[in-house]
């Protein structure tokens, strides 16, 4: 466990406040939202996680302002912190000496990289900052895709982005480039797997993160199994008024307002009918069908 850092949880203290998550957890103690939750995700749209989690009462889980280095990607995974502060030196000694013990080696902006798995997404509070605010280039980049698979979330800038871009799957959504690094002097670690501040949202270890091109969401991990049903079942409902407006069935001030009864047993019909079709599982459906018993929304 890491508790070179002051800010760092241990796994009682994270369960502690992700609470309302009754799931498994990694050995940190990091919730662990399920592979396929992961896989349905990268079809939502930021509109949709973030209307789902708003809809909670989970104001401040978008950010937007992100450079991307592969426009147009779209990055999924579960939340891992880190969180630095401007140079402090006792902060930036006592720290480095904690982790000498632990047999830490390297700068401090390589120690985090250690705690990464299968399917991570690093979300790192730098304080926005670009100038000397890199804390990953090339080398590091490459050590966090062979952990993760992934990429990363940064609130400040990369360095070495010809290096990092050639990264095949490699996804980092930053606040720009710059040749400058973190140095010793400049940025200090503070925790790893704990509470971070990225722009105007507050990021929990274990979280799902969103990133598309429009910005990122980062999704409750309680919320993220009901985030994917939700944005699945306003596809379907989609998919279903654009074909019945076709049909003739139905007109668009029909489907735009909220749908009557017979609508809805026509909806519920159509998906029955359609599951087949799309290979879909039908424990799945049916638990769609049960979400609608009852419910005038659409």
């Amino acid at each position: 466990m890491n508790i070179y850092c002051p800010m760092t949880m241990d796994p009682e203290r994270l369960a502690q406040f992700t609470a309302e998550w009754d799931g498994e957890r990694d050995e940190h103690g990091r919730p662990h939202v399920p592979d396929d939750v992961l896989r349905r995700m990268e079809k939502v749209t930021i509109t949709q996680a973030w209307g789902t989690c708003r809809g909670a009462d989970y104001h401040y889980q978008y950010e937007g302002g992100f450079v991307c280095n592969k426009p147009g990607s779209v990055l999924v995974g579960r939340a891992m912190t880190a969180v630095y502060m401007p140079h402090r030196p006792d902060l930036r000694a006592s720290v480095g000496a904690a982790g000498a013990e632990y047999g830490c080696e390297g700068d401090v902006v390589s120690w985090p990289i250690e705690e990464l798995a299968k399917d991570d997404i690093y979300v790192a509070d730098v304080f926005g900052r670009i100038k000397d605010g890199p804390v990953i280039g090339e080398n590091l980049a490459t050590a966090i895709y062979a952990r993760t698979g992934k990429g990363v979330v940064h609130d400040a800038a990369v360095r070495d982005i010809d290096g990092i871009n050639a990264i095949e799957g490699f996804v980092a959504y930053c606040r720009g480039v710059h040749p400058s690094h973190a140095s010793p002097k400049t940025a200090a670690l503070m925790g790893i797997n704990c509470p971070v501040r990225i722009g105007e949202t507050t990021v929990m270890p274990g979280d799902v993160v969103l990133a598309r091109e429009d910005g990122v969401v980062f999704i409750p991990a309680h919320l993220a199994l009901k985030t994917v049903e939700s944005a699945e079942l306003v596809t379907l409902k989609d998919e279903f008024g654009t074909q019945r407006i076709r049909e003739g069935v139905y007109g668009p001030g029909a489907i735009d307002q909220q749908w009557t009864t017979a609508m809805d047993a026509d909806f519920r019909e159509w998906l029955r009918s359609e599951a087949p079709k799309r290979g879909l599982d039908p424990a799945a459906v049916e638990g769609l069908m049960q979400r609608m018993a009852g419910e005038r929304t659409w």
